[in-house]
């Protein structure tokens, strides 16, 4: 599950966020991780709510203008449940001074307080990115992971069935390369699934019978690419497990996949002697196109079927 505590983010990004650690030091082994985001109904990070306070409370000049206008016991009873809650730490932005009372409560409840000198929506938009990735839920799937025509689609199917001569054939055709054999899967939005390569397998495809090959020095940069979202499955199956007189030829109903509670389109291509692949996953592509702008060319024909029969009863 990823998490990351609030002192090793510090370590890694205090200095191009300009973070300064002012209180509550005790409280670095603070943690994030996106299981607990998903069970909360906080958000997790916005400007100093005492209603449904975010698990990084942000005080800007609003917000400090706001607090200085009570004395300090009033400043406390307002601050403690805050406090006393689960959030993960408080930012200070614009490099607004500290109350001693802020400073005072992160010591006590051991809530790490940290100054920048970022304007306040500047910060939250970097550090909402930022964690949001880091924090995002990931799998691993084997499989060939391409950019076709701009759509981020995923080739599977049995070891062996063609998929790395299928990229290559499409990397030939203007394709871009994502991952080959494992591509690792975040779930950066609710709907949305990023595709990425791990380091170890960068700019490399397997293909049998010459090996490993550089795509990046064998196409160059255009043929690479760092990550895309997920939006099309192409499984390839081998003809003598799967009938194409079997097939359904007008379906109505696309097929779908659930990848960590999100729904992929999904196509499947039976892999015979004289079939065309590249062109196939293309055109399958480009249907999926229109199909997500509301064009559906098999129910137009069925539509069109039907008025047709309608005409010749009348």
């Amino acid at each position: 599950m990823p998490q990351i505590s609030i002192a090793d983010y510090f370590q890694e990004q205090g200095g191009k966020l300009v973070l300064e650690w002012v209180a509550g030091k005790n409280g670095g082994a603070r943690v994030l991780d996106s299981d607990r985001i998903d069970r909360s109904s906080q958000g997790l990070i916005g400007h100093l709510n005492f209603i449904h306070p975010n698990w990084i409370q942000v005080v800007s000049r609003a917000e400090n203008a706001y607090l200085d206008s009570f004395d300090r016991a009033m400043q406390s009873r307002m601050l403690e449940p805050i406090f006393r809650g689960d959030i993960a730490c408080v930012i200070v932005a614009e490099n607004e001074p500290v109350s001693e009372v802020l400073a005072q409560m992160a010591d006590v409840f051991g809530i790490p307080l940290l100054r920048s000198p970022q304007q306040s929506v500047h910060l939250m938009w970097i550090l909402r990115h930022d964690l949001t990735k880091r924090l995002a839920k990931s799998a691993s799937f084997h499989g060939v992971f391409l950019d076709v025509l701009g759509l981020g689609v995923l080739i599977t199917g049995e070891s062996g069935v063609g998929k790395s001569e299928l990229a290559l054939e499409l990397i030939s055709r203007g394709s871009g390369l994502i991952a080959d054999d494992s591509v690792e899967f975040y779930r950066i939005a609710p709907e949305t699934l990023e595709g990425r390569c791990p380091p170890m397998l960068r700019d490399f495809l397997e293909v049998r019978g010459i090996g490993l090959l550089d795509i990046r020095t064998i196409f160059g940069e255009n043929a690479m690419r760092p990550k895309k979202n997920l939006k099309l499955i192409v499984n390839l199956q081998r003809s003598s497990e799967f009938d194409l007189t079997e097939m359904e030829r007008l379906p109505l109903d696309r097929k779908r996949r659930e990848i960590m509670g999100v729904e992929v389109a999904e196509v499947t291509l039976p892999v015979a002697v004289g079939r065309n692949l590249a062109v196939l996953v293309e055109v399958a592509v480009r249907n999926h196109i229109l199909l997500m702008r509301g064009i559906d060319s098999t129910r137009e024909f069925v539509r069109r079927q039907g008025m047709h029969m309608e005409m010749g009863d009348s």
